[in-house]
């Protein structure tokens, strides 16, 4: 049924598949990145530990440690430019707007990376409505050739065979499409509903870590004053 009814199946298990392995890749690599959220980057035995400029490059010095590359894993990296900035600019309200507009930027970037899955759902049902119009071509071309040249009954018979074909694989097309089409709508529901959970993660960490943090300091400097 999914490989002997034309070409135009081919090409649609050759889409499902192509979506499919995009799917994939993608939820392997949201099972990675998520691993970074066990990373402990600020002292957890000293619960009264803030973010200064000073400390700011020992959390960096073990954010170097920990991972090799920070800018490899999505949360690391916002913590990376943020401390970054505090260290080299000093200034604590810069912090918490370079880890929103990240957060933006992030969001943006996951929305996008669906754009090639989004174009092959769409194509999909397409080509099986394609699919479907060359089956109901087919079809009638041989009903009418059935009925042009067949003079008995039983020749009727026999050359109908080929009309129900046609229609069989008009039918099969446009029902491989759509059951492709929701299947890999579904699964990629799933995905991006766990990326935008994860993305929610990395909010509430840099808030708990980075930012509440750099409050404490904030309500120190004001007492002093």
């Amino acid at each position: 049924m999914f490989t002997k009814r034309g070409a135009v199946q081919y090409v649609i298990m050759f889409f499902s598949f192509w979506s499919g392995m995009i799917l994939i890749v993608k939820h392997s690599k949201l099972g990675l990145q998520r691993k970074a959220l066990g990373i402990n980057l600020l002292p957890p035995e000293d619960p009264g530990f803030v973010l200064t400029p000073a400390s700011a490059e020992q959390v960096l010095e073990s954010l170097f440690r920990t991972v090799d590359d920070p800018r490899r894993f999505l949360l690391t990296k916002r913590v990376h430019d943020a401390l970054a900035n505090l260290k080299n600019i000093g200034r604590v309200g810069d912090v918490d707007e370079i880890l929103r507009t990240q957060a933006e930027n992030d969001e943006g970037v996951v929305d996008s990376s669906y754009t090639l899955v989004r174009g092959l759902i769409w194509a999909i049902p397409v080509l099986g409505f394609i699919g479907t119009v060359q089956g109901l071509s087919k079809a009638l071309g041989s009903f009418w050739g059935v009925v042009s040249h067949a003079n008995e009954i039983g020749e009727m018979r026999s050359a109908l065979q080929g009309v129900t074909g046609g229609l069989a694989t008009a039918f099969e097309t446009t029902l491989v499409g759509l059951v492709a089409a929701l299947a890999i709508h579904l699964v990629m529901i799933l995905i991006k509903r766990r990326e935008e959970q994860f993305l929610d993660a990395c909010k509430d960490y840099c808030q708990k870590y980075v930012v509440g943090r750099l409050r404490l300091v904030a309500v120190q400097e004001e007492s002093k004053e």
